[in-house]
Parts: C-alpha cells; sequence; structure tokens
C-alpha cells in the first residue's frame, strides 16, 4: 500500500489564485497593479500623487478602450444573429 498526503504542494493552485496587490487604505485585495489602480483612483482620489494620477488616467483611458471594443463587438455579433435567424425564417416559412 502506498502512503498519500493530501497536502497541497508549494505553489500549488490554493497560493497562485490568491489576490497579491492590497489597497493601502482599506485593506481590499485584487488580481492585477492595473484593478488596484482603478479602485485607488475611484475610491481614494484624495491619498493619490501625481504620478498615482496619472496611472490612473492611463488605466481608465485602456479600460475604456476594452469596453468600447467589447461593445461593438457584441453589437456585431447581435446583428449578424439577428439577421442569420431572418434569413433563415424567410428560407424556411417560404
Amino acid at each position: 500500500m502506498s502512503d498519500h498526503t493530501s497536502a497541497a504542494p508549494a505553489g500549488s493552485a490554493d497560493t497562485r489564485d490568491a489576490p497579491e496587490y492590497v489597497c493601502d487604505v482599506c485593506g481590499r485585495a485584487f488580481y492585477t497593479d492595473d484593478l488596484l489602480v482603478l479602485h485607488r483612483g475611484v475610491r481614494h482620489p484624495s491619498v493619490l500623487d501625481e504620478a498615482e494620477r496619472d496611472a490612473y488616467r492611463d488605466a481608465y483611458a485602456a479600460e475604456e478602450r476594452a469596453i468600447r471594443s467589447f461593445r461593438i463587438r457584441a453589437l456585431g455579433i447581435l446583428v449578424l444573429l439577428y439577421f442569420g435567424f431572418l434569413f433563415l425564417y424567410v428560407f424556411y416559412a417560404s
């Protein structure tokens, strides 16, 4: 019989998935630096210095571009689905 232990090895998923960026003001944890920068810019703007404000503006602009791109792609997919189903209906209903 072999002896199996259930202890997780170092660097396992339990420790790798833990958030590593923590807000100095409120203690909230984030998985990426960009999320921390956005949080600090929205929730704690009075404690930011000029470099942190610039980082917030850059992260905000990047997030805005990503959201705009997602909205355009989602709208395109919805339009394609709508017309696809419309053509299928016309084809099979006639």
